[in-house]
């Protein structure tokens, strides 16, 4: 029984990413606003209500891979020594999701790009970043901070929103690590 549940949420898993990959592609191709849901779950090889099961719409199947990597960084954040601080525990998870994760896909700055041009995706971005601060929040809050858990969660992830976007403005320069640690110890020095 364990077995068919792993494979079955696997086999979910599957299907999200390759929705996903999918919607920007086609959005890479074609703009937001000329793809369709039609389009997308055509693409993905599934039916209009299948990707209804998975995503709400093209902006959340656009979001997705973005999604996923915050929620690894929250899982990380848990997975810490619980002697680290909040702060010590989240850049510590920052450093190595980005070195299990590796240097970002062109996707990560086409979608970075995306959200700054189009007011839906940037609207979706934002809900999803709010519940997932909140996951952020309790995964800090037995930490020991002079920050309140929720301020400093919101303040990391507006962080990291803010060093994607000036990595896309740099042309992706520099290693997106490189601009994430600047952004993170820019934004500590009131929290140390």
């Amino acid at each position: 029984m364990d077995m068919n549940v792993g494979l079955r949420e696997r086999k979910k898993a599957e299907t999200r990413q390759a929705v996903h990959e999918a919607a920007l592609r086609l959005v890479v191709e074609h703009g937001l606003d000329a793809v369709t849901v039609e389009a997308i779950a055509d693409a993905a090889n599934i039916s209009r209500r299948t990707f209804s099961n998975y995503f709400s719409g093209k902006e959340d199947a656009l979001l997705y891979g973005e999604e996923q990597r915050i929620r690894r960084l929250v899982e990380q954040v848990r997975s810490q020594p619980a002697d680290m601080t909040a702060w010590q525990a989240l850049r510590l998870s920052v450093q190595e999701l980005y070195h299990q994760m590796g240097e970002p896909e062109r996707e990560w700055a086409l979608r970075t790009r995306l959200a700054k041009r189009h007011p839906s995706i940037l609207a979706r971005q934002l809900a999803s970043l709010a519940a997932l601060e909140r996951d952020l929040a309790d995964a800090i809050a037995d930490r020991e901070s002079t920050v309140p858990p929720r301020v400093m969660a919101a303040a990391t992830l507006v962080a990291l929103r803010l060093a994607s976007h000036k990595w896309t403005e740099e042309d992706e320069a520099r290693t997106l690590l490189d601009v994430v640690e600047e952004t993170l110890s820019q934004m500590a020095q009131p929290f140390t």
